[in-house]
């Protein structure tokens, strides 16, 4: 059910990126999954048997999302939202049944609107933008969240967990629109910044549908530290941070 879902709501990860994300994560944890050894089994109420977690534990990820901006000064403002998606993988690695340390690799798509109280000149265009003209980016990001995991034991069907941490980011691509000028897809990899940060908070429920497997559902907030757009020439100077609120849907292994 969980492939049929991803399927018809997301778009297809290009096989590059994923095989990318696929090779960094094996190759980094390689060797703590060779010598990670499973961890007690324990049966819940409902008699699925649902574990007290392995050493190691691997998951997937798919999450719907919103996304927007904020701007720190009144010239430059957010216009609205955007649609979004992240697909990714985690890893955890546990110290205790109830803590443990999650890391992963994530393939985010956001995006947002901003407009200007100013006429504004960008690189990717020769004509300038007026002023109240949205401009809209969308942004590719490749993510490698690091956090500390912390989950209930099992309580009826499920278990609650929350996951707190940082998200050191790379900006992989970007476009933009500017429908008022009638440009749309443009490359806009001039006018963003290639690294960020953020915090992200996560909280949700893993419910067991085998002995060492559990859907996952959730939410997820995030904000960027850094800014995300450059002030090219005579552009006013802003920090302008990225927000994502995303619905988790995952299966951990």
């Amino acid at each position: 059910m969980l492939t049929i879902l991803i399927m018809k709501t997301l778009k297809p990860i290009p096989a590059r990126e994923t095989i990318i994300m696929l090779v960094l994560l094996f190759s980094v944890f390689n060797g703590g999954v060779i010598n990670a050894q499973p961890g007690r089994s324990s049966n819940g109420p409902s008699g699925r048997g649902f574990y007290a977690p392995e050493i190691i534990k691997f998951g997937i990820h798919t999450d719907p999302s919103i996304c927007w901006f904020e701007s720190d000064i009144m010239k430059v403002r957010n216009d609205g939202s955007r649609p979004g998606f992240n697909f990714g993988l985690t890893l955890n690695r546990y110290f205790t049944p109830n803590y443990s340390f999650s890391t992963g690799i994530s393939l985010i798509h956001a995006g947002g609107r901003l407009v200007a109280q100013d006429e504004t000149e960008l690189e990717f265009t020769t004509s300038p933008v007026k002023p109240g003209d949205p401009v809209v980016y969308k942004i590719k990001y490749l993510s490698f969240p690091v956090g500390l995991k912390l989950q209930t034991n099992q309580i009826g069907l499920f278990n609650f967990f929350t996951d707190l941490g940082f998200d050191p980011k790379v900006v992989i691509g970007g476009k933009a629109d500017i429908p008022s000028l009638q440009i749309y897809g443009v490359r806009a990899l001039s006018e963003l910044k290639m690294f960020n940060l953020s915090y992200h908070i996560t909280a949700g429920i893993e419910y067991p549908i085998g002995w060492t497997t559990a859907m996952v559902f959730g939410l997820n907030f995030e904000n960027n530290f850094l800014d995300v757009t450059k002030d090219n020439g005579a552009q006013p100077n802003d920090i302008i941070s990225h927000k994502i609120l995303s619905f988790r849907i995952g299966i951990n292994f």
